[in-house]
């Protein structure tokens, strides 16, 4: 018989990721079959892993813990069996708005890039990155990201408040990405992948550029895929978009369908704050299947939401949509922030897993959190989903095989009721019970 662990997490009995009685797998009787069916032999996309951003933000908000505090909160995200398990990441190229100001890495004007510095990061990014790849026990699949070129080389002469890249910048900017990569690999940190611009569609009063779809296209194909081959950097990957999902068709579209661009694109970053459209996602992959789908930033927005269970239900809806519909990766953001869902330069407060109350030197764990955890938890990199079919009404559900061939099922139950769901997988069957606003994960070897 198949053998399981089970791990819950539920609003109302103060369960969060605590191991329960495993399911127990015993022979089908008759020949129906069950409410959730697991088929090992569908196989879909391989997982690169799960992770969050390390913003400035974030470094800076543990800075002010007391180093045993902030230690806890880099093992309970990092540590590959006690913790989360993260083995990705996402740092920003020179300032975001969870920043503690707009900064860049050179001196104005500076074409040549020979004053190019990332002293900044060493007051506290990359030492947190150093500290959780030491827990970790390696590096991490990294994807760096720009707000916005800066303010010199722009049309409106400011990193805020949109504006786009001046074209007689192009090439400075493309050698710009090829210098961080550089120097964050001088430190150790080797970079995975760059997004060519952090949510290029918005004009926000933070950092921000805007690209139109074909003048993201050009950028890839004239300048940004060139310049990272002419310097050596051809294995670092290209994700473009790096916004919401609402427009992600039309956008991913114009720059896949032009091969001379597409040649220098491994795949589309999404965000998920235009709504859950997760047939878009779905629909990228269908149209250009040999590229990737990465899950790049997904926060609750308004400020601190300390002890809400529906940002964690946010989560996993949204990690189940996403993985479902092709998504090789998932990316949280700002891992850890204050008391006050900040520090943000323009006040842009928001939520994250982790709440550091600076005041008090009391670490909050959210529900996202524990939601985060049962996928991230037991879905390990190279893990690859598999197929399922259901029949439990209001029951979300995915299913991975690790590579050491167990099956994690994860199920969610997002109503006010008990639900009773059974689960098939060969000829064996098995029955659980999923508390109300609740998820479980069975590891089943």
């Amino acid at each position: 018989m198949a053998k399981v662990q089970t791990v819950v997490t539920a609003k109302d009995t103060g369960e969060r990721l605590t191991p329960k009685d495993a399911i127990v797998f015993s022979a089908r009787v008759g020949s129906g079959s069950a409410d959730v069916e697991i088929k090992p032999e569908q196989e879909f996309q391989k997982m690169i892993g799960f992770g969050g951003a390390f913003t400035e933000a974030a470094a800076y908000t543990l800075s002010r813990l007391s180093s045993e505090k902030r230690a806890e909160v880099i093992h309970r995200y990092f540590h590959p069996v006690e913790g989360l398990g993260y083995s990705m990441g996402r740092v920003h190229i020179h300032s975001c708005d969870f920043a503690l100001d707009n900064y860049t890495y050179v001196a104005d004007h500076d074409t040549e890039l020979a004053t190019f510095d990332i002293s900044h990061d060493h007051k506290w990014v990359l030492p947190l990155i150093k500290d959780a790849m030491e827990v970790r026990g390696g590096a991490f699949t990294m994807l760096a990201s720009p707000w916005s070129p800066p303010a010199w080389m722009k049309t409106n002469g400011q990193m805020n408040n949109g504006g786009s890249l001046k074209p007689e910048y192009a090439e400075v900017w493309a050698r710009y990405y090829t210098k961080f990569i550089e120097a964050y690999g001088k430190e150790g940190v080797p970079i995975w992948a760059v997004s060519v611009q952090n949510e290029p569609a918005a004009v926000q009063i933070w950092d921000s550029c805007i690209y139109s779809a074909e003048e993201e296209r050009d950028f890839v194909k004239n300048y940004l895929g060139p310049v990272m081959h002419q310097t050596g950097h051809s294995d670092v990957n290209i994700v473009i978009w790096d916004h919401n999902r609402d427009i992600m068709v039309e956008r991913a579209s114009a720059v896949l369908s032009d091969p001379e661009a597409a040649k220098y694109v491994w795949g589309t970053g999404i965000h998920w704050y235009g709504g859950e459209e997760f047939d878009k996602v779905e629909k990228v992959h269908d149209l250009f299947p040999d590229k990737h789908l990465l899950f790049t930033e997904g926060c609750q927005e308004g400020g601190v939401k300390l002890g809400e269970w529906f940002t964690g239900e946010r989560y996993g809806r949204n990690m189940i949509g996403d993985l479902n519909a092709w998504t090789e990766g998932y990316l949280d953001w700002n891992l850890v922030l204050d008391e006050t869902g900040g520090p943000n330069h323009v006040g842009n407060l928001c939520d994250a897993p982790i709440i550091a109350d600076t005041t008090t030197d009391e670490v909050h764990y959210n529900s996202s959190y524990y939601y985060i955890g049962h996928f991230s938890k037991f879905i390990v990199p190279g893990a690859v989903r598999i197929g399922f079919t259901s029949e439990a009404e209001g029951i979300l559900t995915t299913a991975f095989r690790n590579p050491d061939g167990s099956i994690a099922v994860v199920l969610m139950n997002e109503s006010e009721e008990v639900h009773s769901v059974t689960l098939g997988l060969g000829e064996e069957i098995a029955s659980c019970e999923l508390s109300p606003h609740s998820i479980v994960t069975h590891l089943i070897s």
